[in-house]
Formats: C-alpha cells, structure tokens, sequence
C-alpha cells in the first residue's frame, strides 16, 4: 500500500510561523492540525450514528456498531499521511452505508495529493460502483415494499446518479487543487528561474563593464606611453648633443636648447589634451556609453570615438614626425605609396602611433642607425613598414618600460589588423603594420 502524502494549498509554513510552530507529526502549521481533528470527530460521530442504525437493521448490538463506526470515522484524522488507506476505509464500509464524510473528504484529499491520477480514477471507480450498488439494492427495496411503480431502469438510472453525486465533486474539485498548486508551483519556479538569470544577466554586465575600463585605461595608457616617450626620448637625444657643443659652438647649443624647450611644450601639450579629455563629463542630455563585447573591447573602447574631434594625430602629420627624428640627428626616409585619402581619425592615429614608437625604439635601442618608413595606401587597407639598420652607437641611456611592442600590436590588433616585428638578417629591426580601412 502506498503512503504517498497528500499536500494541501498553503500547507507550506511561512519563515515565521516555522519559527513558532516547530510541527507535529505530519503537520506543518496548526491550522491543518485543528481542521483535520474537527473533520476526524465530525466524521467519528457521523459513523458511529449511521453505525448504530445499520447494526440495528442487522440484528447486532448498537453499542458494537457505534464503537466500529467511531473508530472508522477517525481514521480520517490521517488523510495527509496516508490519503490511499482512508479511501480503502471508505470503500470498505460503503455496504453498510456509512462513512458520508469520510468519504468525501478522503477522495478530495486523494485526488490534491500527488497520487497518479489512474490509481486515483481506480479508487474513484470503486467506491462509485459499491455506492451505485448499494443505491441500487436500497431504492428497488423501496420500491418493493411501496405503491411506487418505477422500473429497473430508472431505478439503475438513479443510483448511477447518485454514485456519481457522491463520487465526482470532491475528485474533480481536488484535481483541480491539484493542477492549480501545480500552476503556481511552476510559475514560483520560473520566478525563481528569472531572478536567477537576471542576476547572472547583472554580473556579465559587470564584468563587461569591467573589462570595457580595463580596455580604456589601457588605451589612455598606451596613449600616455608613446606621447611621453617620444618626446622625452628626443629631448634625451638633444640634450646629449647640447652637451657635446656646449663648449664648442654657441649657436648650435642654444638651437638644441630651444629644440628641447619645444619638445617639451608639445609634450606638455599633449598631455593636457589628454588630461582634459578624462577629465570631461559627458552633458546631461548624454546617454552612458554602452559596455562593449567582451571579445571586442579594446576594439570598441578605440573605435567607439573615431567621432571625437581629439581622437589624435593623422598621417598628414607623419612628414612632421619625420622632420622631429632628423632634427634629433636620426636617419629617416619617408615615402608614400597609392593615393591618399582619408581613412578615419582612429585608424590613421593607430598608423600614426606605430610610427612614432618604430622611431622612439630606433633612438632608444640603435643610435645612429638610418630607418625607413614606407607608408602604403591600398584599395581596402592601410599599411606601413618601418625598418632600421644596426646600431652605430652607443645609445643614450632612456629608460623604457617594456611595453612599446605590445602596445604597437594591441592599437592594430583592435581594428583588425595584422602586425609583426622581429630583427632582420644584417642586424636591424624590422616593424610592419597593416590596418584595413573598410567596413
């Protein structure tokens, strides 16, 4: 026999009253333990009244029926532990008619409960079939011993009628508990669900946040690098040379005195560009920007503002950069393949940068050495190759971080681009970049 328990809406103790009712038994809350009692005495005196009468009919003591029919009634006081043999004890007593309440609360209790419904429909069949069998038997008795004339047919008629009126109320109002707990428990369920993917929804959201900072303070790092490296790097180199003609040549040392003056305002210039740039809010009518894809940030935190009217230099201002190295006493070559054309602030300070730091590594790591720089435009793509010879000097001593390279392949690797550097066969080094321009 089964023992599978019959679960009641709202039988579920809320946090508080778990704290004050600690249960008892089967029982959760005593609210179910107050009803069940008043249903179990109700159907105890019940039975043991219809229990008097049959034992009366019978030819057996009244106080053997009534004491049977208490017994019976109570057994109702159990119908959340063991809904299935309540309803037996239903079906057992149905010839002797007794029981009503038993009955229709065990079956409601049957069908809410998580019983499957077949051994639910078995049960119901049962007792509905005992119950029209005894109507049966009890209305053509009536009928015999009346003037009543009502055929057997009617007489069945009733009887189903009556089993049926007996039966199916409480099994399809407990089915229909039972599907609407079920309907909530799912719908708790899907709450439950959604809370938990709007939660990791907020999490991914902080971490691309997070990731789309680490880009950008990426970024102004990189911008910072080559705008302090280049600049100290040629006031390095000219006051070097201002050093070696201090003594020897007035002129020419006052020239690398105001060539490191110059160097310095620009980088000054430079710096409070970008220094005014972080410092600025956005208006209020500005919307904050979106956080980027996670594969995608740097591109998006370099791309996003190829809008901004500071977005850096451009490759007009290349000749310029060329013109700073050789007035450092570099070696430098500049040509330019294909038609120029616009190609976008971001990707033209991207190529910009490139060259800048080729440059800053040639002054820093091969002093002396002449470098070329070829810049190509091409139908889809701009590319640019720098190349230096060996060192013919000893280089001044400029102090660098390490990061030159890396942040020369993170600017083209952003835009989707291709880098490489590496030394070459007579002792040089070699950087070359391409940047695709459409889409």
């Amino acid at each position: 026999m089964s023992t599978t328990g019959a679960r009641v809406p709202g039988e579920e103790a809320e946090p508080g009253q778990a704290r004050a009712w600690s249960g008892l038994w089967w029982w959760s809350r005593r609210r179910s333990v107050v009803l069940d009692v008043s249903l179990a005495a109700a159907s105890a005196l019940e039975s043991a009244f219809e229990g008097a009468e049959f034992t009366a009919k019978v030819g057996i003591p009244t106080g053997l029926g009534a004491l049977v029919g208490l017994l019976v009634g109570a057994t109702l006081v159990l119908r959340r532990r063991w809904p299935i043999a309540v309803v037996l004890v239903a079906i057992a007593v149905t010839p002797a008619q007794t029981g009503l309440i038993l009955s229709l609360v065990g079956f409601y209790t049957l069908a809410a409960s998580e019983v499957p419904r077949r051994l639910t429909a078995l049960l119901a069949g049962m007792c509905g079939l005992g119950t029209m069998l005894v109507a049966f038997v009890s209305i053509e008795s009536s009928v015999r011993h009346s003037s009543s004339r009502l055929g057997l047919p009617l007489v069945l008629a009733i009887s189903i009628l009556v089993a049926a009126g007996l039966i199916a109320p409480p099994v399809l109002f407990g089915l229909y508990v039972r599907a609407r707990r079920r309907l909530v428990e799912s719908l708790r369920d899907r709450a439950d669900g959604l809370e938990r993917e709007l939660e990791l929804l907020a999490e991914k959201a902080a971490e691309r946040a997070e990731r789309a900072r680490a880009a950008e303070r990426a970024r102004i790092a990189r911008e910072m690098h080559d705008v302090v490296a280049h600049r100290v790097s040629l006031m390095v180199v000219h006051a070097t040379a201002w050093k070696a003609v201090a003594l020897k040549d007035g002129r020419k040392a006052s020239e690398s005195a105001e060539l490191v003056g110059e160097m310095g305002r620009q980088a000054l210039t430079e710096l409070r560009q970008m220094l005014g740039v972080l410092r600025s809010e956005p208006g209020p009518s500005a919307a904050p920007p979106a956080a980027p894809p996670v594969a995608g940030a740097v591109a998006g935190a370099d791309a996003g503002a190829d809008h901004e009217p500071d977005a850096g230099p451009s490759l007009a201002e290349l000749a310029q950069l060329v013109q700073e190295s050789r007035a450092a006493g570099m070696g430098v070559e500049l040509s330019v393949e294909g038609e120029q054309r616009p190609c976008g602030r971001r990707i033209e300070a991207t190529v910009y940068r490139v060259v800048q730091e080729a440059l800053t590594n040639v002054r820093k790591h091969a002093a002396g050495a002449t470098a070329q720089v070829r810049l190509a435009y091409r139908e889809a793509e701009v590319a640019v190759l720098i190349v230096n010879g060996p060192a013919e000097q000893a280089a001044a001593a400029i102090p660098g971080g390490g990061h030159g390279l890396t942040g020369m392949r993170e600017r083209v690797t952003a835009h989707g681009g291709g880098f490489a550097a590496g030394p070459t066969p007579d002792g040089g080094f070699r950087v070359s970049a391409m940047v695709p321009t459409a889409g």
